[in-house]
Formats: C-alpha cells, structure tokens, sequence
C-alpha cells in the first residue's frame, strides 16, 4: 500500500466485538490470564504491551519500512534509551549540531560512561578518521535542528557497515512521509513523534523503528518494558488519530514552508534562509535523492543582532511564538535563547515551524514583524 493507505488502515490491529471502526481506548493496566496460566488476549500489563500501543508500534514500523518499532513516552527517552544500551566506554560519532535535547543528555548524563565526538557529518569524507576501536554507533540527524543541514544516509551508512557499527538516524524533521532511512541503509530511525507525527501539539512520544530484531533490539526492548518509559493508552490512541491525516498534512507543511522560504529569501532584512528546498541549499541535490520532499521547517538569519531576532518573534500575529515544531499552527522563536549560554547557534537565527494556516496570512505576519 502507498502511505496514504497504510497511513489509516495499518493501525486497524483490534476488532472490538461492537464493531468499531476506528479502535477504541484500552486503559486496563492488567489483563485476564487464562486457565494455563498465559494471556489469550496478547497483552498481561500495560508496561509491557498494549493494543493501543501495539496498533502505534505497528503503523509505524509499515510507514517506515522496518522490522518493530518500540514507542516511548518522549521523543528525549526514544533516543536515550540508545544510549543505554551501549556498553559503557563505547564511543559515539554525532553531529556538531546534534540536537540540544540529546547533545545535552550525552554531556550530562552519559559522561561519565560513553565518549563522543560531534563532527560535521556533511563532510561525509572526513568522517571516518573519528572512528576509533571503540566506536559502536554513528548518530546521524537530518534535517539537522535547527541548521536544516543534510546528511548523506546511503554514503554515511555504507561507512557504518564497513566499520560494523550501529547507524541511527533521527528523521523527526522529515516524518515517514518524506524520508525513510531504513531503505538507505539504516539500523534504526528515530522519531519524536510528538512532532509531525503527532501533528497537533498535545501529546508527546518518541518511536525507534528497527531494520532488523536483533540483539541490540532486543536490549532496546528490555528497556522500553523493564524501564517502563511508555506513552500511555490515550497518548497512542492521539498518535494513531493523528497519523491517518500525516500524509496531507505533511504536504501542506511542505508547500506552505517553499512557499515562505522564497519569500524570506529575497527580503531586505534576512541574511540567508536555511531551507533544503532552495537551489542555494549546500546538500539541495542530496535532498532531492533521498527525500520526497523538502518539509516544512526552516530557519533564517536576520540582519541583526539577538535583539532585532528576538524583536522580530515579539511581534508576530499569527504565529506563536513556542517552542516545538510539526503542528498546524505555525510556529517561531529565537532559538539560541531556548537552547541556554552553552548554545552554538548563531543569536541572530529565528527557526520557524511552518503550519497550515493560508501562507498569504503567514506571510503578511513576518512582513510587519520584520518591517
């Protein structure tokens, strides 16, 4: 099935005995046994399955072509259970600008056990030479957060198996819609699927969708069931809701966002516009490769200083100035301040999620907050 189809029919997994059509909220936290002492039903504690999260882990896996998915309460725990399941003194390769939430759990939570190095991985030849003996995971995010960078999947993970390691891929800017690692090489992708996914910012989870079941899986799912960090019954209920709509949604995002982005591209008072859909992109060609669209987030540099960005944030109409991205609601910040007096991002950079409001109105509003 296309994605559209597999999109509002692959989380079809329950057939109540009223017939419903769209599957119904399972909020029991234990499930009956039977005489044998095993679970008829599938399920014996909701830590460990349940058939809201199990049609979420399903739909998933399909849209992204994988083996199993394993859904956590949040997009910080998705990732992070990665980093515990590597053994300590392992080494991780990641991108220099990784995003903050994961770049700040491995300088403050994993220090003492992993190393790292954050490197330019758009520089695909120069990787290799931060590979060590003890290096087991290359951590790669594209689009990158909030500098839109690319990474080449297909050449990044034909390094990854020549060295044998594990290649993770946080695909949350692109969604399942418009990119699918696995298909380039790919171990595991990650998704905060609060985001896009989500797609109406109330609820928060986060997916890792395997390739293949193997041991590394399988420690991945021993904490996902012993540790217990798992969207609940309504939270997946809201996801499932929400990802029968991805599809259509994501392509208003995209056309919304180039629409937006060459507009700010010729404006007086921006200095550059990071969107992977204009030609001036660096990796624009490399986007066209392995994406099937150019989404709907994107950044800009104005001609300011920290104080005109965050002018310019001030006195938007229509967006909200907010900190997240992939609803419909459009949204703006000055993200160096979000990000605290450690961030490398340049204090005159705004990152805009672009929502599905008409973009004449979208438009009109940066044009008076600039102006």
């Amino acid at each position: 099935m296309k994605p559209e189809t597999t999109a509002i029919h692959a989380s079809n997994l329950v057939k109540a005995v009223t017939g419903d059509v769209t599957s119904p909220i399972h909020l029991s936290t234990t499930y009956f046994r039977g005489e044998d002492g095993g679970y008829p039903g599938g399920h014996m504690y909701s830590r460990v399955s349940n058939p809201n999260r199990s049609a979420l882990e399903k739909v998933i896996t399909e849209l992204e072509g994988g083996a199993d998915t394993c859904a956590f309460s949040s997009g910080n725990t998705a990732g992070m259970a990665i980093f515990q399941a590597l053994k300590p003194g392992s080494h991780i390769i990641a991108p220099d600008d990784m995003y903050w939430g994961f770049k700040k759990q491995l300088l403050t939570i994993f220090a003492d056990t992993l190393s790292f190095d954050f490197v330019d991985l758009t520089e695909v030849d120069n990787v290799e030479n931060y590979i060590k003996a003890n290096t087991v995971l290359l951590w790669v995010e594209t689009p990158s957060n909030p500098l839109l960078k690319i990474c080449d999947i297909e050449v990044l993970g034909k390094i990854a198996k020549k060295h044998e390691l594990i290649f993770a891929v946080d695909s949350t800017f692109a969604s399942p819609i418009l990119q699918n690692p696995i298909a380039l090489g790919a171990d595991i992708v990650m998704h905060s699927t609060t985001k896009y996914i989500g797609g109406h910012s109330d609820v928060l989870g986060g997916s890792l969708t395997f390739a293949a079941k193997n041991e590394f899986f399988d420690k991945i799912k021993n904490i996902q069931e012993t540790g217990g960090a798992v969207p609940s019954p309504f939270d997946c209920f809201l996801l499932l809701r929400s990802i029968k709509t991805l599809a259509y949604r994501i392509k208003g995002h995209c056309e919304n966002a180039e629409k937006l982005a060459n507009y700010l591209n010729e404006h007086s008072k921006v200095e550059a516009v990071y969107y992977p859909g204009l030609p001036s992109h660096p990796q624009h060609e490399i986007v066209k490769k392995q994406m099937k669209g150019f989404g709907g987030m994107l950044s800009i540099l104005t001609k300011g200083d920290a104080d005109f960005a965050r002018k310019v944030v001030n006195s938007v109409k229509v967006f909200s100035q907010a900190t997240s991205l992939g609803g419909v609601e459009s949204l703006i910040e000055h993200r160096a301040s979000v990000e605290g007096p450690t961030s490398k991002t340049p204090q005159n950079l705004i990152r805009i999620s672009v929502g599905l409001e008409h973009i004449d109105d979208l438009i009109a509003d940066l044009e008076q907050a600039l102006g």
